[in-house]
């Protein structure tokens, strides 16, 4: 793939300032951008290649390339589904059962072995950069950016809670129900079907290999989840809700759903029954944002995938 140019014509009010302060104040890139696109003579001024701190007249053109950067994973067959693409972004609908990154536990197997597969296959080269991480039994919308401006970019769209994620999920119990006297603080209930979760999560030093709700003072994090009950199923004790988040903590909806008791079908970790389903049945099926680029609204959505379908449906008969 040739490196993404961003381009202008030079304004009155631009002409005659160095490039490298136009550029940085136009587009937003980050000091260590700014820095590779320096060191790599990636400005041109009218079609030849200039230092960041000429300068330019009214009507010039300027363009700058992206660095070309590539990930060293080694590429393997794992089934990439892409819900959208562009040169900038790479939305991919994950499977369940497939770690997102390497790690030390999963150092291979990953969608980041299939990402290597599929740009070699689409002859693309990008380096891999995940905006959001969906855990391994996750499924749904998981977000790649392309280069490091659209991740910078998303990263501060996320920090200021101007991008939207959500979820479904199939909880334990019927909400609203009798809450544990230890979450009565943390559940707000707007009316029969709304509802907000506001407690720290952390980790709760105790040997247990996911998190907690753990107060601030011994090192929780703000966490807010809002929720919405889609679908009751009176006679299974389950129900279908909509979740989305204001934080990201690690396993978040787990932690708060469990925490209110209404753990997820199939998440033995949060105490979840898995006779139904053996998975955690949570599916991020939006994600919304501006796009780093353009600037406009783009939102990607995710259907049920096959599993939790049939979960639905044997729910509701």
């Amino acid at each position: 793939m040739s490196m993404e140019k961003f381009s202008f014509l030079v304004s009155e009010e631009e002409a005659g300032r160095p490039l490298k302060k136009v550029i940085r104040k136009k587009f937003h890139f980050s000091s260590r951008l700014m820095t590779k696109i320096k060191y790599q003579d990636l400005i041109t001024l009218n079609g030849k290649t200039v230092p960041g701190w000429a300068e330019a007249r009214v009507g010039d053109q300027v363009s700058i390339s992206l660095p070309e950067e590539v990930s060293g994973f080694p590429p393997e067959d794992i089934p990439i589904r892409v819900l959208y693409e562009d040169e900038d972004l790479l939305f991919i609908d994950k499977q369940a059962g497939v770690t997102v990154h390497p790690t030390h536990g999963h150092p291979d197997h990953t969608i980041a072995n299939g990402l290597m597969k599929y740009m070699a296959d689409t002859g693309q080269s990008f380096k891999i950069r995940f905006v959001n991480r969906l855990d391994m039994d996750t499924s749904g919308v998981l977000v790649c950016a392309k280069n490091s401006h659209a991740q910078a970019e998303l990263n501060k769209q996320m920090a200021a809670n101007q991008t939207e994620k959500h979820y479904q999920a199939f909880l334990s119990g019927i909400i609203p129900g009798t809450l544990p006297e230890e979450a009565s603080w943390a559940v707000t209930y707007a009316d029969s079907g709304t509802f907000t979760v506001k407690a720290p999560i952390g980790l709760p030093g105790d040997g247990f290999i996911g998190r907690a709700v753990v107060p601030i003072e011994d090192g929780g994090q703000e966490s807010i989840t809002i929720g919405k009950v889609l679908e009751r199923f009176p006679a299974a004790d389950a129900c279908l809700v909509e979740l989305s988040l204001l934080t990201g903590r690690t396993h978040q909806i787990r932690v708060h759903m469990s925490y209110c008791g209404h753990p997820l079908l199939g998440d033995a970790l949060y105490g979840g029954p898995t006779d139904r389903i053996a998975r955690q049945a949570l599916h991020a099926c939006s994600f919304s944002c501006l796009h780093p680029v353009t600037g406009a609204p783009l939102s990607v959505s995710s259907p049920l995938p096959d599993d939790l379908q049939r979960l639905l449906e044997e729910l509701r008969h």
